[in-house]
């Protein structure tokens, strides 16, 4: 029997061992199984505790799942958000952060890339994708591949981060045109006047039809704000509100390959009551049809008032999208446990 609404798996809980399982990617492989990969916490669920890059297969989309792999060791202080990535080329790419300290004593953030010819049996040793040692915050699920082939990595430099102080978030992307030899920066994404001292915070990505990036960042001012590059992702517009209203909270964008419309899963909070601003709950599905200026056929996936909604991978088949987020709350943290959702496409479209 097809699926016909939303199956939910609370698929990694946390434990005394492990607590904290979050932020994860997905991508098939050419033996039809399904690969997540995410970062699993041994030491601790803050931000900055010890963890590594964890795999788990899925033979059915997603219904059932294999025991945890290791996929990346950690080597400094942790090793995390990972995205997944089938290049053009038919190898598919790893991208994920390390945390490591400065000489200063300062927290910083490199973006690393690996490899794998053999459809993830193994990984190539890593290719440093940024620049200059900053902290530089790339959300999982996030890198994508042009028509062009050029790889863009969107990032938020902070700069600085000490563990308590951070500096504000500078959107703007890595890009290699060398299937990730070698990696170059963007120009920055500008802020509005008056507004340049405001984070532009975990950008995500999609190109369009007509060629140009779209840029989504989260904001503390109450949306989405919203960016194009008309060059492959070397300079950007000057950042905009949208009527995608919010928290401080990513949101995520695919293409479904059924429709060809995009496909924005994010906290939607217009006419929330007073007592969930600020919160990331509910989590809500929104389709465009017209290359993300306007939204429709908004479908809540998760209203929990004490839950927490976030950082989401989005796999997209022909009738079925696969969903991974933080679906935790206030009892066992909010980043703490990982939720894998299968979604029927003709949910999402409200038929």
């Amino acid at each position: 029997m097809s699926l016909v609404t939303p199956e939910k798996l609370r698929l990694l809980p946390p434990s005394p061992s492990n607590p904290r399982n979050s932020e994860g990617s997905f991508v098939r492989l050419s033996d039809g199984r399904l690969l997540l990969v995410y970062s699993r916490f041994y030491g601790g669920a803050s931000d900055d505790s010890p963890s590594l890059l964890a795999g788990r297969f899925s033979p059915d989309l997603g219904r059932t799942w294999s025991e945890d792999t290791i996929v990346v060791e950690n080597t400094a202080l942790n090793t995390m958000s990972a995205s997944l990535l089938r290049l053009h080329s038919g190898d598919i790419a790893l991208f994920y952060l390390l945390r490591r300290r400065t000489e200063g004593d300062q927290q910083c953030l490199d973006v690393l890339m690996r490899l794998s010819t053999d459809e993830a049996r193994t990984w190539s040793e890593p290719v440093l994708c940024s620049g200059t040692p900053s902290y530089y915050v790339v959300n999982n699920d996030r890198v994508i591949q042009l028509r062009s082939g050029r790889l863009v990595i969107p990032t938020a430099d902070h700069g600085t981060f000490d563990g308590r102080n951070i500096g504000v978030g500078r959107a703007k992307c890595f890009l290699s045109d060398d299937q990730g030899r070698t990696w170059r920066t963007s120009a920055q994404v500008a802020m509005p006047a008056g507004q340049e001292n405001q984070h532009l915070q975990e950008p995500g990505l999609i190109e369009l039809r007509d060629g140009r990036i779209m840029m989504l960042c989260r904001t503390v001012l109450g949306s989405q704000y919203r960016s194009y590059s008309a060059d492959g992702g070397e300079t950007w517009t000057t950042a905009a509100p949208t009527d995608l209203l919010s928290p401080c909270s990513p949101a995520s964008m695919k293409r479904l390959p059924a429709t060809g419309d995009i496909l924005l899963v994010y906290n939607d909070h217009r006419g929330i009551p007073d007592s969930l601003k600020g919160k990331r709950t509910p989590l809500v599905t929104a389709i465009s049809r017209d290359e993300g200026q306007t939204w429709e056929h908004r479908r809540v996936l998760e209203d929990d008032p004490d839950g927490w909604y976030c950082y989401t991978a989005i796999h997209a088949e022909q009738d079925l999208v696969v969903l991974g987020y933080c679906a935790g709350n206030s009892q066992i943290g909010g980043l703490n446990l990982l939720q894998v959702t299968r979604v029927p496409l003709n949910w999402l479209y409200g038929d």
